[in-house]
């Protein structure tokens, strides 16, 4: 191939657009703080994600992290080891120690049927993660956590724009984090967004991302800067005109891969859920090698070899992070470990040519 083919690549309005929606910046020197453009993201997010309550931040980590510090937690809390390290980090820096439940073969979502067993006196909440914008089964974990009087907190990163049954991604559970990353469908650059049901922790979450400050009067709680400036804000809006024509788009390229590698030996794709809008920011496959005679760091090899850059996504695992390998890496998770050295990201953005996904395609075919 004459240019390489990355993972992801951000999806950028006009660069006018841009421009014009910045130049207000010069008029109300406002660069960050709750400016105007910053409320009018927040207004628009709040109906484009079908939520009552919302508050945006500078990244999504920040954003969990706080959001988690907020619920009064203790002891345990029961995650997926199948996920970014953000969601990890988040627990243990918040003091929590993550346990980890093992995930489903069907959407490599956290197993709902295998979190009960887990639960211990010490359990205080349940942080599942839409893996690839796919959501978990939030039926089963609302009960769960209503049974046990858990906390439920969606590590949503992925899944900016999803439903479920028409319901927002965003209403489920006591709070939920989206990114809003510029790898995203959706993205502000750099950003990320708490959802939540408690309407007294709007106010606290946004004392949080400013340092825990009390106008005029100080700092009454710990808080970090998180503040989404601007410019994040400005980049938000002028994407969130062109996000179903992205999304459009992204669905394109998802089912030109389908109908490219349909029927391939040993490639497994995700089967898609009932009643779910998806997202498409990913198009993971599963890589059986028991089928294809090649593995799936065989397979990536080959496809950097005609530079194309796929990513194991999620591997390693977090229980295998030399951070955490000394006190979770001997977590009964086998199907997290299969998955963790099977799936691989393949290239997936809006702008990614037909002529590029055949030709992605035959390579795999090929190997």
């Amino acid at each position: 191939m004459d240019n390489p083919i990355n993972v992801v690549q951000p999806s950028l309005p006009p660069f006018e657009e841009y421009v014009d929606e910045i130049r207000q910046i010069w008029d109300s020197v406002c660069l960050t703080n709750n400016g105007p453009i910053h409320h009018e993201l927040e207004i628009r997010l709040k109906d484009f994600l079908q939520v009552e309550n919302l508050e945006l931040f500078v990244n999504g980590h920040l954003a969990l992290e706080i959001v988690i510090s907020l619920m009064n937690l203790s002891g345990e809390v029961i995650t997926t080891p199948f996920t970014f390290s953000s969601t990890t980090h988040a627990i243990v820096r918040n003091r929590l120690t993550p346990v980890f439940c093992d995930i489903s073969p069907n959407d490599l979502n956290i197993d709902a049927d295998k979190i009960e067993e887990l639960i211990t006196e010490k359990t205080s909440a349940i942080v599942p993660v839409h893996i690839f914008g796919n959501p978990c089964d939030v039926e089963k974990i609302d009960k769960i956590a209503r049974k046990h009087n858990l906390k439920v907190i969606y590590d949503a990163a992925q899944a900016f724009g999803v439903t479920i049954e028409g319901k927002g991604i965003g209403t489920f559970g006591d709070a939920s984090m989206i990114s809003m990353h510029a790898t995203k469908s959706f993205h502000t650059i750099e950003g990320g967004v708490v959802t939540f049901r408690d309407n007294d922790m709007k106010e606290k979450l946004a004392r949080l991302r400013n340092f825990g400050y009390v106008q005029n009067n100080g700092a009454d709680i710990i808080g970090l800067n998180a503040k989404m400036n601007e410019f994040q804000a400005a980049m938000g809006i002028c994407n969130l005109r062109h996000y179903n024509k992205e999304i459009a788009k992204r669905k394109l390229v998802y089912e030109r891969y389908k109908d490219n590698l349909r029927g391939a030996k040993g490639i497994q794709i995700l089967p898609e859920k009932e009643n779910i809008t998806n997202n498409y920011t990913y198009f993971p496959v599963i890589i059986k090698p028991e089928d294809c005679g090649k593995n799936r760091d065989e397979i990536c090899e080959l496809l950097n070899s005609c530079q194309v850059y796929p990513r194991k996504y999620f591997a390693p695992l977090i229980v295998d992070y030399d951070c955490y390998r000394h006190k979770y890496g001997d977590s009964e998770i086998p199907v997290a470990r299969y998955i963790a050295d099977s799936t691989l990201a393949l290239p997936m953005y809006a702008n990614l040519t037909f002529d590029n996904i055949d030709r992605i395609c035959t390579s795999i075919r090929s190997i």
